[in-house]
This record gives structure tokens, sequence and C-alpha cells, in this order.
């Protein structure tokens, strides 16, 4: 399955949750990360019932520190 992840194109073997696409293919802890499947921002606790389809855009932001 071909998605995109932060404007970089990655196959999948099939349909996954946010969470485990963070596990498991990203290698991303979800620690002070935001995500936003087709431009929808996903709260953290629907990660694990969110799941990627073909051709989803996803974007990952992290949260830094900083003045």
């Amino acid at each position: 399955m071909d998605i995109t992840v932060n404007n970089e194109p990655l196959q999948i073997p099939d349909s996954c949750s946010i969470t485990k696409l963070l596990q498991d293919h990203v290698q991303q802890k979800p620690e002070g990360i935001a995500v936003a499947v087709n431009q929808s921002v996903i709260p953290k606790s629907e990660w694990e019932n969110t799941f990627i389809a073909s051709g989803d855009t996803i974007i990952l932001i992290k949260a830094t520190q900083g003045g």
C-alpha cells in the first residue's frame, strides 16, 4: 500500500493504525507528536482506532522547545 509521510512516499504492507505506523514503519516515538491524515488532525486518543488507507497523506509534527 502506498502512502505519503511528510512529503516522502512510503510503502507499507497493508492497512494499519496510526500507532502501528509510528512504531513499525517510521520508528517514531509518540511523545510530543501531532498527526494529521489528509489534512485532518487526529487526536492521540484516536490513533489506535484510526487506520491508514492507500493513498493517504500523513503529516507528523514534532513539538520542539525554543525561544
